[in-house]
This record gives C-alpha cells, sequence and structure tokens, in this order.
C-alpha cells in the first residue's frame, strides 16, 4: 500500500511542476506530499522501534495496522478535489459522452430517471445508496482488518491502487458529468434537453455551477450538503462510486462471509442507480465504472501476489 501510495505522489508531483503556472495553490498540494512522505516516515519508525523492542505483536496487530492506514484513507479525500485541479487544465469531453448515451439509449437517462421515478420514496431510497458509498466500503475495509487480518495487506493494496488509477484517469480525461455539463449547456443560451450537445471546452476552468436536485428528505439534503462541501466538474467518467463500490463488493465477495455481502447488496444497487438519478454521471460513466472496476480488481490481486512472490 505504502508503495503504492509514493507511486501516486511521484506522478502526481511531476504533473503539479508541469502544470505550475495554471494550478490555483501549487505549493499546497506539494507540501500535501510532503505532509504523506512524513507520515510514511514516522509509521515505519514507530514499527522499527517496536520490532528492536520485540513488540512487533502490537505493532503488528490490527491496532497498528489500522494506524498505518488510517492517514492514507484520509488523505484520499484531500486527493480528490486535486483531480480537478489536473483536469481543468484540459479541455472537457463532456460533449463526446453525453452523445454516447444518446446514440446508445436515445435519450439522455441522467435527465429522464428522476422523471420516470420522482416520488419522494425513489428520491430517497437512491439518495440513501448514494450517501452510503463511504459507509459500504469503510464497512469492508473495517471487516478485513478485524476478521481478515491475515488477508488485510493484500485488500488495501487492491483497495487503494484501485483508487488511484481512477484519479489518474480523471486527470488526464476530463468530464464534469450531466449535473455540470447541462448546467452549462443552459448558462451558455444552449438547450439543456440532450438535443445539442456542443463542445465546451475549458468553460469548467473558471465555471463549477452545478444543477442541484430538489430536496425531498434527509438523505438527498445530505447528499447536496456533501457535493457543496466537496464535488468539482470531475471524475465522472468512469464512475469511481460504481467503481469503487463494486471493487467493495469484490473484496466482501473474496471475504467468504456471505452476510456482510448480502448487508451490503441493497446499498450497493442503489448507489449504482443513484449515480445516474442524481445526474452525477452518464449512465455510460457507470457503466465504464464497474467494468473498469471488475479489471482493477483482478489485475491488482495479480500484482499484489507477482510483487509479494518476488519479496520472499
Amino acid at each position: 500500500m505504502e508503495v503504492a501510495v509514493l507511486l501516486y505522489s511521484a506522478i502526481t508531483l511531476i504533473m503539479i511542476c508541469f502544470y505550475w503556472d495554471g494550478l490555483t495553490n501549487p505549493w499546497g498540494m506539494v507540501c500535501l506530499r510532503g505532509i504523506t512522505l512524513g507520515i510514511m516516515l514516522v509509521t515505519n519508525l514507530i514499527a522499527h522501534f517496536c520490532h528492536l523492542n520485540g513488540k512487533d505483536a502490537l505493532w503488528g496487530g490490527r491496532l497498528g495496522t489500522a494506524l498505518r492506514v488510517l492517514p492514507y484513507m484520509v488523505l484520499l479525500i484531500w486527493w480528490y478535489p486535486e483531480t480537478y485541479d489536473f483536469c481543468s487544465q484540459l479541455p472537457y469531453k463532456d460533449h463526446i459522452f453525453a452523445g454516447i448515451d444518446q446514440t446508445l439509449f436515445g435519450c439522455q437517462p441522467a435527465l429522464e430517471f428522476d422523471r420516470l421515478m420522482p416520488s419522494a420514496f425513489w428520491s430517497e431510497a437512491f439518495n440513501m445508496g448514494y450517501y452510503a458509498y463511504y459507509y459500504l466500503m469503510a464497512a469492508v475495509i473495517v471487516f478485513y482488518l478485524i476478521r481478515r487480518h491475515q488477508q488485510f495487506d493484500k485488500a488495501i493494496f487492491c483497495f487503494i491502487s484501485s483508487f488511484f488509477i481512477f484519479y489518474l484517469i480523471y486527470e488526464f480525461l476530463p468530464v464534469g458529468g450531466p449535473q455540470y455539463y447541462f448546467k452549462a449547456l443552459s448558462n451558455l443560451g444552449y438547450p439543456a434537453d440532450g438535443s445539442a450537445l456542443p463542445d465546451i471546452g475549458y468553460y469548467f476552468k473558471t465555471n463549477t455551477e452545478m444543477i442541484v436536485p430538489e430536496i425531498k428528505g434527509i438523505f438527498s439534503q445530505l447528499v447536496i450538503g456533501a457535493q457543496e462541501i466537496g464535488e468539482r466538474p470531475t471524475a465522472a467518467f468512469p464512475s469511481s462510486h460504481v467503481g469503487m463500490s463494486t471493487v467493495s463488493m469484490l473484496l466482501a465477495l473474496s471475504s467468504g462471509n456471505r452476510r456482510l455481502l448480502w448487508i451490503l447488496m441493497p446499498f450497493y444497487l442503489l448507489l449504482c442507480c443513484a449515480t445516474v438519478y442524481i445526474k452525477a454521471h452518464y449512465l455510460i460513466d457507470s457503466i465504464a465504472g464497474f467494468v473498469t472496476a471488475v479489471v482493477l480488481y483482478f489485475v491488482m490481486n495479480k500484482v499484489y501476489d507477482k510483487w509479494r512472490g518476488q519479496c520472499k
């Protein structure tokens, strides 16, 4: 996991240097990588100290593992907005992916879904699923930490590495998503119904206004609140909500605990539907998120097995 963190930090540090003049806070981004390296040095020094003093059982146990992993789980939240800083240096491609939806489905599913199911019941159900994203992933990680500790290293490597690959895709493939794109079309005087899908280029570099759905209950309010705090016109294709929840479900399946799998399944299904229902993603984004996640899960497992085999 720590090697994956270092690789991502190094790649994005090069990108920071390349885009330096176009970034709003490049020094802050560099400092974040310095903090990451500092955290890694401190946790490894503590582990080395415990080893010298015969306390491996403490640091090598669940508490020590949690203390080593938790900072990087938190940093995922801090690294997410950076995908916007990077991708906004490039022209956006929403017209391509909205066009794919229009060609494949004859409409814009992100615009039609909530119109077909407008009731507060469905709105709350889908928003509950969308909001459960963080808790679904946390449940799987905590389960491995407590009940499958021998397999935790592999699970967290697969999880973190998959996240970083999604982030790297976003940084080189700027897609804001329907909640941003169709709001932009409306602001620019185009019909926001899918009948015109123009290329808006660098529009999102200076404009981040999005469609704000109607609040129909507590979960829709929670989702809107979370989006107002941390959402950006980025990370639409492929959907990491579908992708990382799928990776988490595959980890749950691999754990052999059917109870965990079936408890999480309703939230997972609602989450996948919600990505389109709340207009966060084009339907093609969600389909691609699922396919990408399955590929990443098996590739990262193979990479881990080969890597660990060479280390031994």
